[in-house]
Order: C-alpha cells, then structure tokens, then sequence
C-alpha cells in the first residue's frame, strides 16, 4: 500500500462529530480547537426528525430517525414521485386529459370525508399538470386517486408501483398501503426515508419537484394555498417540500432549502401543532445553513493525481474522481483542509480501465481523516507492445533490487 500526502491544501471537511458548546476547563479547552466547535442542536418538539446535507449526503442531526411512523399526506411525495418518473419515462404526459372515475369523487368516498380535496367530480375531465398540482399544492386526496387510476389502472397496482420505488431507493422503513396518505393498517415510514423520498424528488424528477414552490393553485373556481408555510419565510430560500396531518401522525414537514451550493433537507414528524412544525423545520435549517457549508474540493473528471504505470502504452496515469466529490464543513475551517492518497497496491500495472478504482482520497483536518473518496483512474492505459513491456520488466526488477 502506497501513501501520498499532496502539498495542496483544501478547504474540505465532512462532518463526523458535532462539538457542543459548553463550559469547558482550561485544560480541555487547550486541547479543543475552538474554530470547529459548533453549538448542540436546537431542541425539536417533535416525536422525530432529520437534517441532512442533499449534495453530500451528510447527516448533520437526527432523532428517532428510523423509527416507525404513520406518513400522512407526506405520501404523496411518493405518489409524486411515481407520477414524475412516469412522465419522464414517456408513459403519461402533463397535456393528457384524465376522467374522472367515481371512487375519486369525495361525496362517494366516505374515507375523504373532512380531508384535504380537489374537489373532483365524477366524469370531470382534467389535464394531468392541474391534477398533479391538486396532489402538491392542495394535497388533494381525490386527485391521487383519479391519477392513480390513470397511470396505473387502479389504486392497489399504483400502490405496488409505489412499494417498487421504496426497493428501489433503499429505503428500509417506509411501506405504503393507499395512494394518499390517510391512516391505514400496515403503512408507515420514518422521517430518514421522507428525507430521502425528497432527495430522490430533486435529483429524479426536477421538473416534477418544480411545482412543489408554487404557492397557490385554483380549480374550478376554488383557490388553495399551498400548505407549506415555509415558502413565504423571507429568512429562507425554502422551495419546497411537503406537510402532512392526521390523529395518529401528528403534524408532519419535509422542507428544503438553498443557500449558494448548499441544499438541505428536513424531515419533522409528530409535530405538536401545525405553526410548530414549521417552526421547528425553521430551527433546524437555519442551524444548518448558520454554522456548515457545502463544498466541492473535486470535480468529476479532473486530475488530482498521476502515478507512474508500468508496462502500459504511457508512463502515467492521471488519477481523480468518478463523480462530484461534495463534503459538508463547518463554516471557517476551508483554509485548513488537507488532502492525501492511498494506493491499494505499491505499484500501478497496466491494461487500467477508466474509472477503475486504485485506492483512496482522504480529507484531513488537524492531521485527522474525516471523509474518503475512492481514487480512480481518469484514462485509460492499455498494455503496451512486447518490447516496451520488456524495458519496464528489467527497468522494474532494478527498482526492486536497489529502492
């Protein structure tokens, strides 16, 4: 194994540890590097919660994140999100008409009785964007029925294609029994995976996500308010994401908000009231933005290395990155990153293919790693002919004999 330290510096830094500040003794305080000391988490009155970094994937505060909790109207980011994939993929298209069956009609329905609605009707024929809007901005129950329905023949089938996306995204406590969020037996999710449902919103479906800042939506002649109250805060660039209430869930919000490069998602469930939860989405993102910054130290593609390579059709190879390499940091600290490699062996030998990984990139802060990337080759180097590999045989068992 080969080590090398770069004589560049970076100002790079994925949090490991949160350093609460206290009192501390003189003697502790010397050992302390005061500059990345960074106050505890506000307190959260909720049963739950989340803050992660989008870009990074860093967890910057949690509490019972994976427990076990019903969703509510938090669903139908899902729902969204399978509408979204389905527009993506060509199946469906904003522009089509949908019309409207009778289990999506509310004074049919006695499950919706009181619920958030549409107000749809049966034999309405509607476009998929102003049903798509109903599911976002009004958290229309019916509207989810009507486009499950219509992207995949009826609730259950949409359902199971919703329960496909839980596996495919990884999610380990989330399954979902209705297209709508209204308690029901056996549905559940916590607020890692509303977290990560959001992530996959923004990075997935971009222009699904799009609509969830609109603030208003008005159908047949009935104007709703968007019930994410954080998109009008003015101390936050919130665009999005999704509330959610009902008896046995409590006020749930999944909010996200930019600063610069830096994006952040919460996740707040079995909130105590609807002002609270987004008061309590407000403390944690404004301690994140506050007292962390995301960075990109290196990009995909450009070099960060080169090593020679033996027996190959060029003496060297440039190393890096295979993709953005984003680290979340406590604001101050960028001047006193480091960063060092580790080859997996002594020595490069060809053929090596593009993006094939030969070791890592660790970031360090106080001579201390706290984040790795994998190092990867950047080109490709094929074998080299007879004769040059001969030269580098015997140019090789020189090296060996004599360092």
């Amino acid at each position: 194994m080969k080590n090398v330290t770069t004589p560049r510096l970076f100002s790079r830094l994925a949090l490991s540890t949160v350093l609460v500040m206290g009192v501390v003794s003189a003697s502790f305080a010397d050992d302390v590097n005061l500059k990345t000391m960074i106050p505890g988490v506000p307190q959260i009155d909720a049963e739950s919660y989340i803050l992660i970094d989008y870009n990074s994937g860093k967890v910057l505060a949690e509490m019972n994140a994976d427990a076990r909790r019903d969703p509510a109207s938090l669903t139908k980011m899902m729902t969204s999100y399978v509408i979204g994939q389905a527009i993506k993929a060509g199946k469906i298209t904003p522009n089509d008409v949908v019309t409207v069956n009778k289990d999506a009609w509310a004074t049919g329905n006695p499950v919706f009785k009181g619920s958030s609605l549409m107000f749809l009707k049966p034999g309405d024929r509607v476009p998929v964007s102003q049903l798509n809007r109903g599911i976002i901005l009004q958290s229309g129950n019916d509207a989810c029925v009507a486009m499950a329905d219509y992207v995949a023949g009826s609730q259950d089938a949409f359902v199971g294609l919703m329960n496909n996306y839980v596996s495919a995204l990884g999610l380990q406590n989330t399954h979902f029994e209705t297209v709508h969020g209204l308690d029901a037996p056996g549905q559940f999710s916590s607020a890692r995976d509303m977290a990560m449902i959001g992530k996959a919103l923004i990075r997935d479906v971009p222009d699904e996500y799009a609509t969830y800042k609109e603030k208003e939506f008005t159908f047949n002649n009935i104007r709703q308010m968007n019930r994410n109250d954080l998109l009008w805060d003015s101390n936050l660039n919130v665009d999005g994401i999704k509330t959610g209430h009902t008896e046995s869930a409590g006020y749930n919000l999944v909010a996200s908000a930019t600063e610069g490069q830096m994006r952040l998602i919460s996740a707040v469930l079995g909130g105590h009231s609807m002002k609270g939860r987004e008061n309590e989405s407000r403390k944690l993102l404004t301690w994140g933005f506050r007292f962390f910054e995301t960075v990109a130290p290196l990009k995909a593609g450009k070099e960060f290395a080169a090593e020679p390579v033996w027996f190959g059709d060029s003496d060297s190879v440039k190393l890096g990155v295979d993709s953005d390499a984003y680290l979340t940091i406590p604001r101050g600290r960028m001047k006193d990153f480091k960063a060092s490699y580790v080859l997996d062996n002594q020595e490069l030998h060809a053929p090596l293919a593009k993006n094939q990984r030969v070791g890592t990139i660790n970031f360090q802060l106080d001579g201390k790693t706290i984040e790795q990337r994998p190092l990867v080759v950047l080109n490709e180097v094929k074998e080299g002919n007879f004769f040059s590999r001969m030269v580098d045989y015997v140019k090789l068992m020189f090296h060996h004999w004599f360092g």
